[in-house]
C-alpha cells in the first residue's frame, strides 16, 4: 500500500500536468472546419462545360443589352447650352465682370420638340467643370446644423462661411453658400407650363437630414454673394432646391432635378423659355446647359449599360465559337497523359 500511493499520486499529476497543457495551448480544437477537410466542389473544366458557359452567358446579356438599348434609345431629350448665348454681344469679352454686376439678367430662349414627349417631362440643369468633389468643398457643411435647430452654432466645418458679424450661418458652408440660381420658366402657344418642384429630392434627405424646424437665418448676408437666397420663414425640409444641391455629385459634369412638366409636349411644339442667367461659372470656365428630358424603365437617356451588356455577351459568343472551332479540328482526349511535361521528349532524345 505504501508503494501504490506515489504511484497513483504521480498518475494523477501527470494527468492534471497534460490537461493544463491542452488548456494552454494555441492549437485550435479540433474540428473539420480548422483541418481544412470540409467537403469542396471541384469541378473539372471540359471544352463542353466551357463553351456551354460562354454560349449561357451571351444568350442572357445579349438580349439584355438589346432591351436596354431600345430602352434608352426611347428616352427623348432636349438639351440647350445657354452660358454664352444668354450675355449681351458688347458684354462677352468680359463675362466675369458682367456676372458679377448687379441687374436684370433675363433671357429668352426657343426650344423646338422634334419628338412626342410623354408626362412626366424632368427639367434638369447641367452643369460642365464644376468639381463638388473637391475635398475642401465637400467638407464645408454641418449635418447637426441642418438635422436640428439646437446644433444651429455648430459651424466648425463650414469655414470660410460660417459667421457673419458673430452669428452663425444657416445652412452655413461653401456648398450650400453656392447654391444654383438660374430660374427657368416655360411657355408654349402662350399658355405657361406650370413645373412642379414638390418631391424632387430624395425623401430620405427631407426627412432626416434636413429638419423640419431649421430655418435659414443670415444666409447670402456677406459681403460676398455665391448663389440663390432662401425663405427664412420655410424651414430646411421644404427647401427641396438646396436639398437637390447638397447631394454633391462625383463627377465634375452633372446634372441636378429642377422640376417636372406634367403635360405632354407634341412634335414641332414651340417651347419659349424665360431664364434669368444669374449663376457665375465664368470664373472656372464652365458651361450651363438647360434639359428636358423624358424616362423609360430603365431611367433617363444612358446607353452606356446596354453597350456594356452588348460588348460582354459578345465576347462571349465569340469566344464559345472559337473554343468550338477548336474543340472540333484538334479535339483532345480529356485527361491524356501524354501532355503532361515529365512525358514529353524535348529533342527527339
Amino acid at each position: 500500500m505504501s508503494n501504490s500511493t506515489p504511484s497513483s499520486s504521480a498518475t494523477g499529476n501527470g494527468s492534471a500536468d497534460s490537461g493544463a497543457a491542452r488548456r494552454n495551448s494555441k492549437r485550435p480544437k479540433y474540428s473539420k472546419f480548422t483541418q481544412q477537410e470540409l467537403p469542396a466542389c471541384k469541378p473539372i473544366l471540359t471544352p463542353r462545360w466551357v463553351i456551354s458557359a460562354f454560349m449561357l452567358v451571351s444568350i442572357i446579356f445579349i438580349p439584355i443589352g438589346v432591351a436596354s438599348l431600345f430602352a434608352s434609345r426611347d428616352v427623348v431629350e432636349i438639351i440647350d447650352r445657354y452660358e454664352t448665348d444668354c450675355i449681351p454681344p458688347q458684354s462677352r469679352s468680359d463675362k466675369v465682370r458682367y456676372i458679377q454686376t448687379p441687374g436684370n439678367k433675363t433671357c429668352t430662349r426657343n426650344l423646338t420638340v422634334q419628338k412626342h414627349m410623354k408626362q412626366p417631362i424632368y427639367v434638369y440643369y447641367q452643369l460642365d467643370n464644376f468639381y463638388q468633389n473637391h475635398r475642401r468643398y465637400v467638407k464645408s457643411r454641418s449635418d447637426p446644423q441642418l438635422r436640428s435647430r439646437s446644433s444651429e452654432s455648430d459651424t466648425d466645418s463650414c469655414k470660410p462661411e460660417d459667421v457673419v458679424n458673430g452669428s452663425a450661418i444657416v445652412p452655413c458652408g461653401l456648398i450650400a453658400w453656392s447654391l444654383f440660381n438660374d430660374t427657368y420658366s416655360f411657355t408654349r402657344n402662350n399658355q405657361k407650363l406650370t413645373v412642379n418642384k414638390t418631391d424632387i429630392s430624395w425623401k430620405s434627405d427631407r426627412e432626416h437630414k434636413f429638419g423640419k424646424d431649421v430655418f435659414p437665418k443670415n444666409f447670402q448676408n456677406g459681403s460676398i454673394i455665391g448663389g440663390k437666397s432662401l425663405n427664412s420663414s420655410i424651414p430646411l425640409s421644404q427647401q427641396e432646391d438646396l436639398i437637390v444641391w447638397m447631394r454633391t455629385a462625383a463627377l465634375p459634369t452633372f446634372r441636378k432635378l429642377y422640376g417636372r412638366i406634367e403635360v405632354d409636349l407634341q412634335p414641332n411644339d414651340v417651347i419659349e423659355v424665360v431664364l434669368e442667367n444669374n449663376y457665375n461659372t465664368y470664373s472656372f470656365d464652365g458651361k450651363k446647359k438647360l434639359v428636358l428630358s423624358t424616362t423609360s424603365w430603365l431611367g433617363g437617356k444612358n446607353d452606356f449599360l446596354g453597350i456594356a451588356y452588348l460588348t460582354v455577351g459578345g465576347l462571349c459568343f465569340f469566344l464559345a465559337m472559337c473554343f468550338t472551332v477548336v474543340y472540333l479540328v484538334k479535339p483532345r482526349r480529356l485527361g491524356d497523359p501524354s501532355y503532361l511535361s515529365w512525358n514529353r521528349n524535348p529533342g527527339g532524345h
